[in-house]
């Protein structure tokens, strides 16, 4: 399945449903997929990311968070960094979010410019 804008929606790693749950996180709200900066491949998880691909993690620059880099499992909408650092949920389709995923953003995305890390 293709964005329009030529992004591939496919999620890639070790995916168990249709909706981006993986091996490593398969819960009722585990439905995200992140697209990693270093290859432009949506994977569920950082650990599928080092499972499957051949090259280490890049994270999104702070520069680049109003790129599409979360893919809503359910509805395959695309949000940026910031929309998805500040919702609960798909603003399409409304689904939650897993909100202990908020944990592992520093492993995908680069703080915003004066963003205070404690």
């Amino acid at each position: 399945m293709n964005g329009t804008d030529g992004n591939d929606l496919r999620v890639y790693g070790a995916v168990v449903d249709h909706e981006a749950r993986c091996t490593h996180y398969r819960g009722p709200l585990d439905v995200v997929a992140m697209r990693f900066r270093c290859c432009d491949r949506y994977y569920p998880c950082l650990h599928c990311h080092a499972e499957h691909a051949d090259h280490p993690a890049r994270r999104w620059p702070a520069a680049e968070r109003s790129e599409p880099a979360v893919l809503c499992g359910v509805c395959r909408t695309e949000m940026s960094v910031d929309t998805y650092v500040d919702t609960d949920g798909c603003p399409r389709c409304s689904a939650p979010f897993n909100p202990g995923c908020r944990l592992h953003h520093g492993y995908y995305f680069e703080p915003p410019p004066g963003h205070q890390v404690r």
